[in-house]
């Protein structure tokens, strides 16, 4: 799960929520590292990973109009195996317009997200 997670670029094949994601520059997908992604109903948006653990979770952040936005990727393993949890929170002074104007969108993203990668490692071959 852990490798579908941090292949960023290929999220859009497991789920409709991503348009697309480009990384930005030539490094593995890991700490400090850059990408752009594009989502249906939202502005493309550049995040970068701020905590790396391996084989465990990532954040990033990204920052736009004010607000800040971080959303972590966590894997979980629990005694029917293994799961993953995802998250946003945002801070700023018009955090809690965009909560209002976007948040039902970001909880049904992040639904999408987990049942996306749910289904992508699960599946055969």
């Amino acid at each position: 799960m852990w490798n579908a997670l941090v292949d960023v670029e290929r999220w859009p094949q497991w789920t409709a929520s991503m348009r697309s994601v480009t990384r930005l520059g030539t490094e593995p997908f890991g700490p400090d590292g850059r990408v752009r992604i594009e989502q249906p109903r939202l502005p493309p948006m550049i995040w970068q990973v701020t905590r790396f653990e391996p084989g465990v979770s990532f954040t990033w952040v990204s920052e736009r109009g004010g607000v800040r936005t971080e959303a972590f990727h966590r894997l979980v393993q629990g005694t029917d195996g293994l799961s993953v949890e995802l998250g946003t929170a945002q801070t700023g002074p018009l955090a809690w317009l965009i909560g209002i104007l976007y948040g039902r969108l970001t909880r049904r993203y992040i639904g999408m997200e987990a049942q996306g990668l749910k289904r992508f490692c699960e599946s055969p071959g």
